[in-house]
């Protein structure tokens, strides 16, 4: 997910009662949820990038060894500001497990939503390269802002006005942010469902979250004979034909060569989950069928050599 939505994260957790059971629990809370994405640098590698991202940081060693850096860093900083004479009067004693403790389940909540979009994540990495998706959400969602940061806002306005139970706002908030992703698991299956009942000898269908309108999903879906196409669907039923179908022109074969000498062709293979070789005027062109809208360009892409 985007970096707002997991600040948010961070934030109405630690707004829903977690900081006050140590001092600096809120900027743990919210580093940590963000801290797994320290791997966005290597996206000055490009395409070759997509081999990179949402592995060895999002894996289950990270999400132990993350935790203690920043808690570490944190209590060193607590303990800084108190020699120098800087420390805020109102902070809460900082206690060390509890700052680890927080910094953890900050941690844990990154890739869990990561998972919830088609991108894919490598939970298991460095144990093991396979890519999960949970085919969710779109990467930024902003019905998903509106109910963290309005209960966020709402809990912070009551605890300003003096209310013993402001941190109910950010639980409710919780509680109707997970909802929401179970309402959107349950459209995201179904719509699939409709789909490989609908398509003639789909192989596979994966349902793409459509920005804004989530009760809609834009099922991509393929056959054993290298036929795609996507199909818009809701979790009633999706829309009748005609379907719009192409062939891959993927031939792993013929690309195993090129992509023993084409790190960006390599990674990119790495990466793909429903790889498409799209002819184009100016030479083929290497393509995911999930990022092939013209809002993302070619920057999902890798130009080929004219093929035999």
């Amino acid at each position: 997910m985007d970096n707002l939505t997991h600040s948010l994260i961070g934030a109405v957790l630690g707004q829903a009662g977690l900081r006050r059971r140590t001092g600096l629990a809120m900027p743990a809370l919210i580093i940590a949820a963000n801290i797994p994405d320290i791997d966005a640098g290597c996206t000055i590698y490009g395409i070759e990038s997509l081999a990179m991202r949402r592995g060895i940081t999002h894996g289950p060693i990270a999400m132990l060894v993350l935790p203690l850096v920043l808690a570490g860093g944190l209590f060193w900083f607590d303990r800084w500001q108190a020699r120098r004479g800087t420390r805020p009067e109102g902070r809460l004693p900082v206690h060390f497990g509890w700052l680890f403790a927080l910094c953890l389940i900050g941690c844990l909540t990154h890739p869990a939503f990561d998972w919830l979009n088609n991108y894919g994540i490598r939970l298991l990495e460095p144990f093991s390269s396979q890519w999960f998706y949970g085919d969710t959400l779109f990467i930024v969602d902003p019905w998903l802002w509106a109910i963290l940061g309005g209960g966020l806002w709402l809990s912070l306005r009551r605890e300003r006005a003096g209310k013993s139970h402001w941190p109910r706002a950010a639980q409710a908030a919780i509680a109707a942010g997970l909802a929401y992703v179970g309402m959107n698991y349950a459209i995201a299956r179904q719509a699939e469902a409709f789909a490989a009942g609908d398509v003639p000898y789909a192989e596979t269908n994966v349902a793409d979250a459509v920005p804004i309108v989530f009760w809609r999903r834009e099922v991509l879906w393929r056959t054993h004979s290298g036929i795609y196409g996507s199909i818009p669907c809701t979790a009633l039923g999706c829309d009748r034909y005609p379907l719009a179908m192409r062939k891959t022109n993927f031939d792993p074969v013929r690309l195993a060569r090129p992509a023993e000498t084409d790190p960006a062709m390599r990674a990119f293979l790495f990466w793909s989950r429903l790889p498409v070789v799209v002819n184009r005027g100016d030479g083929p062109l290497l393509m995911d069928q999930r990022f092939m809208s013209p809002r993302v360009g070619d920057r999902f892409s890798v130009r080929l050599a004219p093929l035999p």
